[in-house]
């Protein structure tokens, strides 16, 4: 998002964080209903271009808010989704990306509330390493033909029982509305929103064997000193790395496995 937008995202991003300091709102519940209101919106193209319309005011475009989600959803949910559309709005599409990350965001609030934050996260990476080793379940999950119903009890199948009902329902809705984005693109998505909550960043760090605890710490520890944040090591475990240690922070790759040492020498023998 850029210019309004980020401003209008971030304003309802501020009136989230203040709605679940209540400890009387359900943020698991308020994550649910905002993930129906981008669904809604996403669908419903001239609904989502009347209610960022800016020739329209907010009183109007609130009170068809009220109008529309009253009695559907809870008064949290009308109230939240009533003070973004006051806002103004680069695009209609950015109303519903916004919706989208909120819900993602209040099931990230829900699982620290519960002192599950941990395990939300390593759920997620832990899916999202399964799905890449197996290209049947990625396309299982990801095929264009299949319907929403199918792909939805394809993730029950897997994550209910076993993970958390906040894991289950964050795959259950990137897989039955993508929206343009790739698997693994809305799994990262969701580890950074998580990350973000406690300030921190994550590592994807792949090594041939398991780091023992002491290890996790000293690269934890200067990880942290390098980029003056907290840093979450989520550890991927490859053999073909032969040995030493691949850490991906966002865009930015710190490669000292022994297979890249042994790739910039073949290719500087062949230079």
């Amino acid at each position: 998002m850029i210019g309004a937008s980020r401003e209008a995202f971030a304003a309802g991003r501020e009136n989230l964080n203040g709605l679940t300091d209540n400890t009387a709102v359900d943020s698991a519940k308020l994550a649910e209903e905002l993930s129906s209101v981008t669904v809604l919106l996403d669908r419903e193209v001239s609904l989502r271009r009347v209610l960022t319309d800016p020739s329209r005011s907010g009183q109007d475009k609130a009170e068809l808010v009220g109008s529309l989600l009253g009695g559907q959803v809870s008064g949290e949910t009308v109230d939240l989704v009533s003070g973004l559309v006051r806002s103004r709005w680069s695009g209609s599409r950015d109303l519903v990306d916004a919706t989208e990350q909120l819900a993602a965001y209040a099931e990230v609030i829900a699982a620290e509330q519960a002192g599950k934050l941990d395990d939300l996260e390593d759920e997620l990476f832990r899916f999202g390493r399964v799905v890449a080793g197996s290209h049947a379940l990625r396309a299982g999950l990801t095929e264009p033909k299949a319907t929403a119903a199918a792909k939805a009890e394809l993730v029950q199948k897997l994550l209910g029982g076993r993970a958390l009902p906040g894991t289950v329902r964050l795959v259950t809705a990137l897989v039955t509305h993508p929206r343009g984005r790739s698997l693994e693109q809305g799994l990262e998505s969701y580890a950074k929103l998580a990350a973000d909550r406690r300030d921190r960043v994550v590592a994807l760090v792949t090594t041939a064997v398991p780091l023992s605890d002491g290890q996790k710490q000293r690269l934890s520890g200067a990880l942290a000193k390098l980029y003056g944040r907290a840093v979450l090591l989520n550890i991927d475990v490859d053999p073909s790395v032969v040995g030493g240690v691949r850490v991906q922070i966002g865009d930015e790759i710190i490669d000292g496995t022994v297979t890249s040492r042994l790739e910039g020498a073949r290719q500087a023998l062949e230079g």
